[in-house]
């Protein structure tokens, strides 16, 4: 068993902001696994798939960013994930746009849905997966360009980052050593 996480904002406002970015990396994992969203458990939009007979749960919390670690904790205990289990995909502020970064496990740095995370699941050590917003070009406070709208020619970097992050995600899921993965997307 498997669960992946995309980090988001559930309305539809949001859809196309740099916050979104875990929602639709989640998105593009359902699309590589065939399934799509169509259960809400846990405080979760969720959709199933199995990899190699084991079952791979995909969610989207409907929380908001800021409480996201709510339906993270309830799904892991409904489907009793081990954190080696968990893998959870969010936008980092931190790096680059469209910069793909893996970690095995580290702090929640400056993502507010990241520390929600970690507080009410009591752990950091499972896979994350980040991906860079950052626009060394815009100085705006972080709160106001998170909630912003990716502009229209930033669309293919960021499509592709979605990709790359879906596809890591996915490999993790298939039993791949998180080194390779790493070695693979970082970058």
């Amino acid at each position: 068993m498997f669960l992946i996480v995309g980090l988001g904002n559930p309305e539809e406002k949001y859809a196309k902001t740099f916050h979104n970015m875990g929602f639709l990396a989640a998105a593009d994992a359902a699309e590589i696994l065939g399934v799509k969203f169509k259960k809400k458990e846990c405080e979760a939009s969720i959709a199933e798939a199995y990899l190699g007979g084991e079952k791979v749960i995909l969610a989207r919390p409907l929380t908001y960013m800021n409480a996201s670690g709510r339906a993270v904790k309830q799904l892991m205990a409904r489907y009793k994930i081990a954190p080696e289990q968990l893998v959870v995909i969010y936008d980092d502020y931190d790096l680059p746009k469209g910069h793909v970064r893996i970690r095995p496990s580290g702090s929640a740095g400056t993502h507010n849905g990241m520390r929600s995370v970690i507080a009410e699941t009591g752990i950091s050590d499972f896979a994350r997966i980040r991906i860079g917003i950052r626009d060394p070009e815009v100085n705006i406070p972080i709160i106001n360009y998170v909630l912003a709208d990716v502009k229209k020619e930033d669309y293919p970097l960021f499509t592709e980052a979605c990709h790359k992050a879906a596809e890591a995600a996915v490999s993790l899921a298939r039993g791949e050593r998180i080194d390779l993965v790493m070695g693979r997307y970082n970058g």
